[in-house]
């Protein structure tokens, strides 16, 4: 949501008006947004007050938004197979598109790393928001001489974790959003098992304190081997799948062997490794970090990803392009024609 706020304060910047739909699962923190922002617009009477829209409605209106003409620039954040279906219907009337796909996060720990720092990270990553953002770390490649410690730290810390109202400061993570997304875990859990994984620690449900319509989950540790084909998918759920690698071009590999594209992190006191990781030859994603974890968004930097993450940019020095309307002008102040390629121009008599 940060993100986004910034966002639409750059359009607002680069005059644009604003229309929003949210995703109908989260209208109370668009409703919040929005009164902020009108709450804003009030202090500068002299503008207009209509600049921005907010809309509450299902998704057969996203499509009436996305078709209209009159929307210069759809800016759409969601799921890579939503990018997939939208894509087509901007593009069928030339229309101009920036998005923010689905991410399949990794964290490389290697054998250098402080691993105080690096656990901390991976955990705060994994189970933040419940993992339910698009940066939340899914993938966490571990050098082969340390995989017994740190899953030992991750258990450790997993089993004492804080799990309740997320109002309450003192909890740590909160409920997935819905009964689809629970469902949708515990698929991806009984998956795990027929490709070969092991569930280490998490994934049921509790019950016992909470009401029957949330849905409260431990997060879930699991190890598996890279090449099974469920790590090439993104549950939007608090699932870590944890691998070992031997060597930092292998854990490169692996980094980039999904098809998205969005955020990853590299752990290293080897200059090197940091140095290679954030190189061409290293992490293909948007995001790359050295010693901080996946989740989470600087707002002054570029946020976005490659491949099936969708290519965009928000925030960042380069974003502002996306939300104005670019002319070349050139501007004559002689009396004379000027030509190209060195041309003269003379009047027939």
């Amino acid at each position: 949501m940060a993100v986004w706020a910034w966002n639409a304060i750059l359009a607002l910047v680069c005059g644009n008006t604003i229309l929003w739909k949210p995703s109908s699962q989260t209208p109370l923190c668009a409703i919040a947004c929005f009164l902020l922002v009108q709450k804003a617009l009030k202090k500068f009477k002299e503008y207009p007050q209509d600049i921005f829209a907010l809309i509450i409605a299902s998704r057969s209106i996203s499509q009436k938004i996305i078709e209209n003409k009159k929307s210069a620039l759809v800016s759409a954040t969601g799921s890579v197979q939503m990018g997939k279906n939208i894509a087509p219907l901007i593009a069928k009337r030339l229309g101009k598109s920036l998005f923010e796909l689905g991410g399949n996060n990794a964290l490389v720990i290697c054998k250098s790393a402080d691993l105080n720092l690096a656990i901390e990270a991976v955990v705060f990553s994994a189970i933040g928001t419940a993992g339910q953002r698009c940066t939340s770390l899914r993938r966490l490649y571990v050098h082969k001489s340390l995989i017994k410690e740190v899953i030992e730290s991750l258990i450790s810390i997993y089993i004492n974790l804080k799990i309740g109202n997320p109002f309450n400061i003192n909890n740590l993570m909160g409920p997935l959003i819905n009964k689809e997304s629970y469902m949708n875990m515990k698929k991806t859990l009984k998956t795990i098992k027929k490709q070969g994984g092991e569930i280490l620690y998490g994934g049921k449900r509790i019950k016992k304190t909470f009401s029957k319509s949330s849905y409260y989950v431990k997060p879930a540790l699991v190890k598996i081997e890279h090449k099974a084909l469920l790590i090439q998918n993104e549950t939007f759920a608090p699932i870590l799948y944890i691998m070992e690698f031997e060597n930092i071009k292998e854990a490169i590999f692996m980094n980039n062997d999904v098809p998205q594209g969005l955020s990853s992190s590299i752990f290293t006191q080897d200059l090197k490794e940091a140095e290679l990781f954030t190189s061409s030859f290293g992490s293909d994603c948007g995001i790359v970090n050295v010693n901080v974890g996946t989740s989470g968004a600087e707002i002054g930097s570029a946020f976005g990803g490659e491949k099936d993450t969708g290519g965009g940019r928000e925030s960042g020095s380069d974003s502002w392009k996306n939300y104005m309307r670019r002319q070349s002008c050139t501007i004559n102040y002689s009396n004379k024609t000027i030509l190209s390629q060195g041309l003269k121009f003379s009047k027939s008599k």
